[in-house]
């Protein structure tokens, strides 16, 4: 029931200490989130079991007693029946008070049905004859039922409390006054001087030993179950720290890239040259969009934007590689190179145009101005590979990087929302997913000279979008 650090420039044993605690906090967040759901479903799912085998129980008690005053047993499965619904309503993940007396009232009042006679039976069974019917296996019913719901803690406080209210039953009926002296003496006569016989025949004795040996085994059952329910919660802990990573990953990947990073061995640390797809994505004079206006107003828009723009990275299979404030990074053929990631980018960058339109006419509703995009598309060859020391980072470096940045910087004086390098074009032309309406809005520009690059570079605007 109970159940980072930025890396300065030099590493600082205290600042890896602050990463650990800080990852090991959000990776509790998210084991006391997945364990609080569990608690849910396995309590709902205990009481079910609960309800079955009482059924079952209900149903086979007449055939295995067929008598009238079977009723009272059959009552009794109602009363237990209806502590699991109370169960239900009061059970929380944490300690719950409640819920541990209803607990304890399962035990007491298995307890009493198995020590105490049945009052509407017509017969006088000696106290004794009440431990033949072997009613403590019912006690493993609910220690199972248990396991599905609650802590190994709470698993071995019931080993010890079934042990407890037993001992307490068998010791009130150890001290009961003997009613059927007769017939013991009948049953000794009978078997002769065979007293190992006579402890065993003999319907008015306890069976001390065998009472004892009924608290071992369960006590056993009990730890043994426990450290299967401890076991489980530790690798439930364990599950909740992968989904936590593999979130992490989502906010960066798209899905696809996730799977294959969570399915294999530090895949990013080989350090490597590709072929790729950069895109580079800005609004348009945010900085005087920004005066004048709210803090709040500014992160508002910001955040619309992005969400517009991630999304669309990663439905066209690109990797976010970063925010950079009224801008973004993304990449498409990284971590791994795919046929299609050149067209990607294109298609991604042309998807991000026609969001913002659709962004321009929620806001002209509202009564806001409209915001200009500017996109600047380049494929290469870059250089990839994990960077930082407490906290990574999965790097893309290179020319490539920097010709995409300066071609968005290039549509403002272009007057365009896009433009794509005549190698990004021209790789796209070639991939067997693209098709004739991905180029369609494109227009040829003579080639121009981009700071970094030896050659000029051919370039292709969109044309008539944003200018």
């Amino acid at each position: 029931m109970s159940v980072v650090a930025e890396a300065a420039d030099v590493p600082h044993p205290g600042g890896q200490r602050a990463g650990r605690t800080y990852a090991q906090q959000d990776t509790q967040k998210f084991a006391e989130a997945a364990i609080a759901d569990s608690k849910r479903e396995g309590l709902l799912l205990a009481v079910r079991a609960r309800w079955v085998a009482l059924a079952v129980i209900a149903v086979s008690l007449p055939i295995i007693n067929p008598n009238w005053d079977v009723i009272y047993y059959i009552m009794m499965l109602g009363l237990f029946a209806l502590i699991g619904w109370a169960q239900l309503k009061v059970g929380k993940v944490g300690r719950s008070q409640p819920e541990l007396f209803l607990i304890f009232c399962d035990l007491a009042l298995i307890t009493l049905l198995t020590v105490v006679p049945n009052p509407l039976s017509a017969e006088s069974w000696p106290i004794g004859m009440q431990f033949r019917f072997d009613t403590f296996i019912y006690f493993f019913v609910f220690l199972a039922t248990a396991t599905l719901a609650y802590s190994w803690r709470t698993v071995v406080a019931m080993g010890f409390w079934t042990s407890a209210v037993w001992a307490i039953g068998v010791g009130w009926a150890y001290l009961q006054p003997e009613t059927h002296a007769e017939l013991s003496e009948r049953v000794r006569a009978a078997i002769g001087s065979d007293v190992r016989m006579f402890d065993i025949i003999n319907p008015t004795a306890i069976d001390i030993r065998a009472r004892f040996q009924e608290i071992m085994v369960f006590l056993i059952v009990a730890m043994t179950l426990a450290l299967a329910v401890r076991r489980s919660n530790a690798l439930l802990i364990s599950h909740a720290g992968i989904e936590r990573e593999r979130a992490n990953l989502a906010r960066y990947f798209s899905p696809n890239v996730v799977q294959q990073l969570s399915g294999n061995d530090e895949p990013l640390k080989q350090v490597r040259t590709q072929n790729v797809a950069v895109l580079f994505a800005d609004i348009v004079d945010f900085t005087a969009y920004t005066d004048g206006r709210s803090p709040m107003e500014v992160i508002g828009t910001l955040r619309l934007f992005h969400e517009r723009m991630e999304r669309e990275v990663f439905r066209h299979g690109g990797t976010l590689d970063k925010y950079l404030g009224d801008g973004l990074m993304a990449t498409f053929g990284t971590p791994s190179a795919s046929d299609s990631d050149a067209g990607n980018a294109l298609r991604c960058a042309q998807a991000m145009i026609a969001s913002i339109g659709e962004f321009n006419l929620e806001r002209k509703n509202r009564g806001e101005p409209p915001i200009r995009i500017s996109v600047g598309l380049h494929y290469g060859q870059v250089v990839l590979g994990d960077i930082g020391l407490n906290r990574l980072e999965f790097a893309v470096i290179g020319t490539t990087v920097n010709a995409a940045s300066r071609l968005e910087s290039l549509t403002r004086e272009l007057g365009c929302a896009m433009i794509a390098s005549d190698d990004l074009v021209r790789q796209a032309r070639a991939e067997a997913a693209s098709s004739d309406s991905d180029f369609a809005l494109l227009a040829a520009q003579p080639p121009r000279t981009i700071r970094g690059l030896e050659q000029p570079v051919g370039i292709w605007t969109c044309a008539g979008i944003n200018a």
